[in-house]
């Protein structure tokens, strides 16, 4: 996975939880389950990319 990548899940994740936060606070559920959604999608992403991370090192292990 990429830095880039890494940095955007990092920050996705951080936002859910800031939001989270935010609606519990204000006894807001609606902001409470986006920022549920947005970790649960960065986590995700960053599942995604360490299976395909994975997949490369076999095909280069594979292959060389």
């Amino acid at each position: 996975m990429g830095l880039g990548d890494k940095m955007g899940n990092a920050a996705e994740d951080a936002k859910g939880k800031t939001k989270e936060a935010f609606g519990k606070a204000t006894d807001n559920e609606q902001m409470e389950a986006e920022g549920k959604l947005d970790q649960q999608k960065a986590e995700a992403k960053d599942k995604i990319e360490d299976a395909k991370d994975g997949l490369a090192e076999k095909y280069n292990d594979a292959t060389e």
